[in-house]
C-alpha cells in the first residue's frame, strides 16, 4: 500500500510539473514585440530585442525545473512516510489477527482478539474471528467429553469382561456352572459394549455425512415399524398408549428415519412409570411432516430438556433399573438435521417428555 500510494503521487507530481515546464515556457514566450535592432539587458547580458521570449523562456524552464524537482522530492517523500504510518496504523488489527491466528492450536483456543477502536471493516473482521474461535473451542470441548464419555462407557464393560474372566480363570474349583454362568455375564457385557459401537458409528456417520438416500417415508408406517421393538416393555410395564398416526409423507433415508422413531419410543417407554401414559402422533402439514412422542415420567427441570441431546447424557434411569448409552437422543437430534428438519422437546407438567420432530413433506 506504500507503494501504491507513493507511485501514484509521484506520477501526478510528475505530470504536474511537465505540465508547469510547458505553460511557464509558452507564456514567458508571448512577451511583447521590441522595435528591431534594440538591445536589452538580461542578467547582465546584451541579448538582440528578438531573443527576448526565448531567453526569458529558458530561463524560466529552468527556474520551474529547479524548484519543482526539490518540491516533487519532498512530496513523494512526505507521501511515502505519510503512507507508510497511516498503512501501519490502518494494518494493525490485521496484524493481531494474524498473530493471534498463528499462536491458536488446539490447546490455545482460549485466545480472544478482542479489538477496540472505530467499528469498521477491520474490527467486523476481528469480530468474525472471535465468532469462529468461540464456535471452534465449543466444538473441540465437546469432542473432548465425548471421547473422555465414550472411553468410559466402552471402559465399563470391558472392565467386567476382564474381572469375571481373571475371577473364573484362578480358580483352580471352577465347575461348568461356573463357566456358564461367567459366559452369561461376559456376552451380556460383549451386547453393550456392540451396541455402543453401532450408536457411536451411527451418530459419527449422520454427523459427518448427508443421507445417502432421498425417498417419500410414511411416518405412520416408520412408526408402526420401530413399534415392534418397544411393544414388549411397554406391556410388561402397563403403560396405557394412544396413537394417531395418519398418513404424513416426509423425504428421507427410510432406516434413519425408523432408527429416529424408534429411539424415540424407546426413550418413551425406557423413562416411563409403571403404569404411566405414551402418545404417539403423525400428521401432515403445508410443506411439514410431523412425529410427536410423548409420555409420562418424573419432573424433568426446563433448562435441563437441551442437556438431554447431548450424547451420554441420560435422564433418571432407577425406574426402569436399566439404561442405555445415552446415545438415543444424541441420534435423533443428529438425524433431524441431516434431513433438515426441526426438533423441539419441552418437559410434560405433571412428569415426562414431549418431543417433536418435523420434516420436509415429500411432494404430493
Amino acid at each position: 500500500m506504500t507503494l501504491v500510494a507513493t507511485g501514484l503521487v509521484a506520477g501526478a507530481s510528475a505530470l504536474l510539473l511537465w505540465l508547469g515546464w510547458l505553460l511557464v515556457g509558452g507564456v514567458v514566450a508571448a512577451v511583447p514585440r521590441l522595435p528591431d535592432g534594440s538591445r536589452v539587458r538580461v542578467d547582465g547580458h546584451e541579448i538582440p530585442a528578438d531573443q527576448l521570449g526565448v531567453v526569458l523562456g529558458r530561463h524560466a524552464r529552468e527556474q520551474v525545473l529547479t524548484s519543482g524537482l526539490v518540491a516533487f522530492l519532498c512530496v513523494v517523500a512526505a507521501t511515502a512516510i505519510l503512507a507508510w504510518v497511516f498503512t501501519g496504523r490502518v494494518l494493525a488489527p490485521v496484524h493481531e489477527v494474524t498473530e493471534t491466528a498463528r499462536r491458536l492450536s488446539a490447546e490455545s483456543l482460549g485466545e480472544r482478539i478482542r479489538l477496540e477502536g472505530p467499528r469498521d471493516e477491520v474490527a467486523e473482521l476481528a469480530d468474525t474471528f472471535d465468532q469462529m474461535l468461540d464456535r471452534l473451542q465449543a466444538t473441540f470441548d465437546s469432542q473432548r467429553r465425548f471421547v473422555a464419555n465414550a472411553s468410559h462407557e466402552l471402559r465399563t464393560p470391558l472392565a467386567v469382561i476382564r474381572t469375571e474372566l481373571d475371577v473364573t480363570l484362578s480358580d483352580p474349583d471352577a465347575d461348568t456352572e461356573e463357566l456358564r454362568r461367567m459366559a452369561g455375564v461376559v456376552r451380556d457385557a460383549a451386547m453393550r459394549a456392540e451396541q455402543l459401537v453401532e450408536a457411536l458409528l451411527l451418530l459419527a456417520r449422520t454427523d459427518a455425512a448427508g443421507l445417502a438416500v432421498h425417498e417419500p417415508v410414511d411416518l405412520a408406517a416408520v412408526v408402526a415399524s420401530a413399534w415392534r421393538g418397544a411393544r414388549a416393555d411397554a406391556q410388561r410395564r402397563g403403560l396405557r398408549l394412544s396413537f394417531d398416526t395418519r398418513p404424513a409423507l416426509a423425504v428421507g433415508d427410510p432406516a434413519l428415519l425408523e432408527r429416529v422413531a424408534g429411539n424415540l419410543l424407546e426413550n418413551a417407554v425406557r423413562h416411563n412409570v409403571d403404569g404411566g401414559w405414551l402418545t404417539v402422533r403423525t400428521e401432515a402439514g403445508p410443506g411439514w411432516s410431523r412425529l410427536e412422542v410423548a409420555s409420562s415420567g418424573p419432573v424433568i427441570p426446563p433448562e435441563r430438556v437441551t442437556e438431554l441431546f447431548e450424547p451420554f447424557r441420560r435422564g433418571v434411569v432407577a425406574r426402569t433399573g436399566k439404561s442405555g448409552a445415552g446415545l438415543g437422543l444424541s441420534i435423533v437430534r443428529a438425524a433431524v438435521a441431516a434431513h433438515g428438519g426441526r426438533l423441539r422437546a419441552a418437559p410434560v407438567a405433571a412428569g415426562g417428555l414431549a418431543v417433536s420432530v418435523e420434516l420436509p413433506a415429500a411432494p404430493a
